[in-house]
């Protein structure tokens, strides 16, 4: 074995059991479902900023009413989750991202409470519309951020502890990954609209995807520019390089934004952007899995090395196979009953 395999079979740790591949997997599928479901009214919340319109406004909250507090439960499950399973990776991602969490957290909170509020105020309604407004954005930019700062890799000392400072997230290409999840959410958003309501909303929101469809293109090209040049730090320590076939996922991502604008201008299919623009999502994830993978830290701490000892994954593993199959069924259960296009809300 030469010392390059031998510094390779360091970096990677120990190999994962198959109860920490286990909680692996349902933490990547929690994140997913999160990004796709929240991502969505996310996005609305995003776009409702854009009209001052209040009957466009009411048909946009009535069409994520029954769904947006369910879809915030898989976050729930993620934070639980890695708190439960990974503890390493949970303690680092704190150290490295309080102030993100912060804002997530104070965002979510103001955003749910201005969700409630408008419907019963008057005077101060414009309050709440920005609240919801700038609470969708601020959460939809700091997830984006903390994507582009993973991507970069973050710093962990000997003892398992983040190494860096609070502010280390904010680079240029971090801040590019931030905003392009504000146009991705929003287009996610838009096709939603489109899906779910009528009318003068519908054609509103169709005519805005392919503008969003472009701002997430040029967005991504940008942090791919800055990425190339002045912060290469965000591609040069992943493993897409090293695993070729993962560069169809990107692939897929362009063509799914170009069916996405496609479809949104023959206006034939309702649901067709807003699926395709969910495979844009799946196939960036799934991209951003092909780089880290096996770090659950990028590039520090593994699968293997991050997981609880074997007896906690066991006794966690018991609850999971009652709790998430419940959590899954009420999920859809929920997107089921509140199928069809909204008319006039849900009485």
């Amino acid at each position: 074995m030469n010392a390059a395999s031998v510094m390779s079979a360091a970096a990677a740790g120990p190999p994962p059991s198959d109860l920490a591949l286990f909680w692996a997997v349902v933490i990547a599928f929690s994140i997913l479902l999160y990004v796709v479901l929240d991502g969505f009214d996310l996005g609305v919340g995003i776009l409702f900023g854009a009209t001052g319109e209040e009957s466009h406004r009411l048909q946009m909250m009535n069409a994520i009413a029954p769904f947006w507090d369910g879809n915030e439960t898989w976050l729930v499950v993620v934070g639980a989750g890695l708190f439960a399973t990974f503890p390493v990776v949970y303690a680092v991602f704190m150290g490295a991202f309080y102030l993100p969490v912060l804002l997530l957290l104070v965002g979510l909170i103001f955003r749910g409470i201005a969700f409630e509020f408008r419907f019963r105020a008057v005077r101060m309604r414009w309050l709440w519309d920005w609240g919801f407004f700038i609470g969708s954005t601020v959460v939809a930019f700091v997830q984006g951020a903390a994507v582009g700062a993973l991507m970069r890799g973050l710093p962990v000392d000997a003892n398992g502890q983040f190494a860096g400072g609070s502010l280390d997230w904010l680079h240029p290409f971090a801040i590019l990954t931030g905003i392009g999840l504000v146009f991705g959410y929003a287009l996610l958003g838009a096709g939603w609209i489109v899906f779910k309501s009528e009318d003068s909303l519908r054609n509103w929101a169709r005519r805005r995807i392919p503008w969003l469809a472009l701002a997430v293109f040029v967005v991504l090209a940008l942090a791919f520019a800055v990425a190339l040049t002045v912060d290469n730090h965000a591609v040069a320590q992943s493993n897409l390089r090293a695993r070729p076939w993962g560069f169809a996922y990107p692939v897929v991502s362009v063509a799914a934004l170009i069916g996405v604008v496609t479809s949104a201008r023959a206006g034939t299919r309702d649901g067709l952007p807003f699926l395709l623009t969910v495979l844009f999502m799946v196939a960036a994830y799934l991209t951003l899995g092909v780089m880290f993978w096996p770090f659950m830290v990028p590039y520090a701490v593994t699968v293997g090395s991050a997981a609880a000892p074997e007896a906690s994954l066991r006794f966690l593993f018991y609850g999971a196979v009652v709790v998430l199959p419940v959590i899954l069924v009420y999920t859809c259960g929920v997107y089921w009953v509140f199928r069809g296009k909204v008319r006039r809300g849900y009485d």
